[in-house]
């Protein structure tokens, strides 16, 4: 059996980013220590999520890609012999900035980049006055334990986002994300939303019998400006399997730094029972390309 031991960190984040990249390094030499050979972290995993306001000083935050976050993760890399798949806020140039999953590979080196395609823009998740949608279209990256298809947050509710990278070779869905509750939401349609996120994704594992990685932070952070009460993020990182099955779920409140192991044989053996790629009617799906099919 081909078993791939995977960590994920979900973390809270403060407003010093190299305290949090220490502690993400802390997790991650705890992760190799237990035999991850990939680690996943969490959406822009080096700040507080700034996107609950629309702040110019916030642009201040990004950096470039190579640059200092893929030094210094791409060093653990190398250093634990393992790939991370890390996300950033990358200054392309000035004026121009995408919101990017870095796969680092074993050897430390960029195995590739995807810039966030999907941009939400919502009370406290302000992204589109931050990020351009990406041009890296939905291509998954080649790396030692697999090719991953590594998308980002937003683009978890989107079906045609996982199925183009299935479609193109994905061994895994690996899905970086920031969400959580609005304050005055009630408590039962705070779970409707957390519940609606988990099936969502779990649905992309079954149409596309793949393993599904989502690894969201944690933990309450404010709206400086506050308009809100701010954003709690709920937690509960988990990786389904190729049926859609949970391997594993996180805490809804809690910090975890957490290894899975994932059978990567189990989705040859479970798209021969449910042969979908085989009996999708391509010839019929052309409305798909239309805004709105009236």
């Amino acid at each position: 059996m081909n078993t791939l031991r995977t960590g994920i960190i979900q973390q809270r984040c403060t407003a010093d980013a190299d305290d949090n990249r220490r502690r993400l390094a802390t997790g991650i030499e705890e992760l190799a220590r237990r035999g991850a050979r990939l680690v996943v972290l969490q959406e822009l995993h080096n700040t507080p999520y700034f996107c609950q306001t629309e702040n110019v000083d916030m642009f201040d935050w990004a950096e470039t890609i190579p640059g200092l976050s893929t030094d210094f993760f791409g060093a653990l890399a190398q250093k634990l012999n393992l790939v991370i798949v890390t996300s950033l806020f990358e200054r392309r140039t000035a004026g121009l900035y995408h919101n990017t999953a870095v796969v680092l590979e074993h050897d430390g080196t960029i195995a590739g980049t995807y810039r966030k395609m999907h941009i939400p823009d919502d009370p406290a998740y302000y992204e589109k006055f931050y990020f351009t949608p990406g041009d890296t279209g939905f291509e998954p990256i080649d790396t030692s334990v697999g090719r991953l298809g590594v998308l980002v947050c937003w683009d978890q509710w989107y079906p045609e986002a996982a199925r183009l990278m299935a479609l193109r070779g994905a061994e895994l869905l690996i899905y970086p994300t920031a969400i959580g509750y609005a304050a005055d939401d009630t408590c039962d349609e705070q779970q409707r939303q957390r519940e609606a996120w988990t099936t969502v994704q779990r649905g992309h594992a079954v149409a596309n019998g793949l393993p599904v990685i989502t690894v969201n932070r944690v933990g309450h952070e404010p709206d400086s400006s506050g308009q809100t009460a701010g954003i709690r993020f709920w937690g509960s990182s988990f990786v389904a399997g190729a049926q859609g099955e949970l391997l594993y779920r996180a805490s809804e409140t809690e910090e975890e730094c957490t290894v899975i192991d994932i059978d990567m044989m189990r989705s040859e053996q479970v798209r021969r029972w449910w042969p979908f790629l085989r009996d999708r009617r391509i010839d019929e799906y052309g409305s798909l390309l239309k805004r709105f099919a009236d």
